[in-house]
């Protein structure tokens, strides 16, 4: 099978809200991927505060989060080195620089993620085509790549 055209990101909020939600539209993104009309990518810090997260809000979802990521099989990019994060520290908070450092390094075309306050709000500008998007808002640049092929 060919790889999917779009490549996507997620951020802890919406990785978590994918899995703990049974609708929405971070649980739709999770579901292209698993039809495999698209790519996800995390990092393993993604991975670890997620894990940590879903064990202490939603231990009774801890055993289905960890199998619907080995079914998901995400691409799991190594988390950046600090000079790599560094450079994002004048453009967001150090928390979640790492997280934006990983997504820029690895190429892909969106980061999807709830952090509104953070992320989204601030409207960050880039040296690269990535696009820091919700998942509802991610959903509407799918159709719209859809109906572009």
């Amino acid at each position: 099978m060919e790889k999917p055209g779009l490549r996507v990101f997620l951020d802890t909020s919406a990785l978590i809200a994918g899995i703990a939600s049974s609708k929405g539209a971070a649980r739709e993104v999770l579901r292209l991927a698993e039809i495999g009309l698209i790519e996800i990518f995390v990092s393993r810090q993604v991975i670890v505060e997620a894990d940590r997260n879903m064990e202490a809000k939603l231990p009774e979802m801890l055993n289905e989060y960890r199998a619907f990521i080995e079914n998901l099989s995400p691409v799991l990019v190594d988390d950046p080195r600090p000079r790599e994060i560094r450079k994002y520290f004048s453009i967001i908070n150090s928390d979640d620089a790492p997280i934006l450092a990983a997504a820029v390094s690895s190429g892909v075309n969106y980061l999807v993620t709830w952090d509104t306050k953070h992320f989204i709000k601030k409207k960050i500008q880039l040296d690269s085509d990535l696009k820091i998007v919700t998942p509802g808002e991610f959903l509407r640049y799918f159709r719209e790549y859809v109906e572009g092929l």
